[in-house]
């Protein structure tokens, strides 16, 4: 298990000078500006973004919401460096190195969690789930982007050594509810990348 853990830590490590400049830089933009179209937070919220890489989405939400505060979760200590050196909001926004299996917050801390095109890495995704319910306040959203399983295209990753699996609208629900969830809705973002937002009730 550590090895797993620490394989997909080396990856990102590896990737994290060049992340920004990638394909994924203008991808993710487009993705951040349609997820931000679907957001209700209450005010002087307190969100956290698990697996936040290089911070881009944290700095997108603090502009767009001026008195968010925001935690930067991530696995990879090179791609945290990355988001604190490119960090326009301090105070407001931190960044932590962390594992999304066992979070190190409180119960209830946050009004919302976002997670964007990391579920697809985690090994244990019931665990990551019931520890998003766990630090989630009563009333409070889960934000989950990723690739949906349902786009052939994307299959033969799923089998590659890198460990990836993709989630269809009802496994996604099947493992919110686990988690004590509720599925609010499913809304396409950008081609096969998929917004599903969970409520934990109050």
């Amino acid at each position: 298990m550590n090895k797993f853990i620490n394989n997909k830590k080396q990856i990102f490590d590896r990737w994290a000078s060049s992340y920004d400049w990638t394909f994924p830089s203008f991808i993710y933009q487009a993705i951040h500006k349609r997820l931000i179209s679907k957001i209700e937070l209450p005010a002087n919220a307190n969100v956290l973004d698990l697996g936040c890489g290089t911070g881009r989405l944290l700095n997108r939400l603090a502009s767009e919401f001026p008195d968010l505060r925001g935690t930067g979760l991530d696995l990879s200590p090179q791609m945290l460096r990355v988001a604190r050196q490119s960090n326009h909001h301090r105070p407001r926004l931190i960044y932590l190195e962390g594992n999304a299996e066992s979070l190190p917050f409180a119960e209830g801390q946050f009004d919302a969690v976002f997670n964007t095109i990391s579920f697809l890495h985690y090994s244990q995704p019931e665990r990551v789930l019931s520890e998003v319910a766990r630090v989630l306040a009563p009333g409070g959203r889960f934000y989950l982007v990723d690739i949906t399983a349902n786009n052939s295209a994307f299959q033969f990753m799923a089998n590659s050594p890198a460990g990836i699996k993709f989630y269809n609208q009802e496994q996604r629900q099947q493992l919110g509810s686990g988690a004590g969830l509720l599925c609010l809705g499913h809304y396409y973002l950008l081609g096969p990348v998929l917004l599903t937002i969970f409520v934990k009730p109050e």
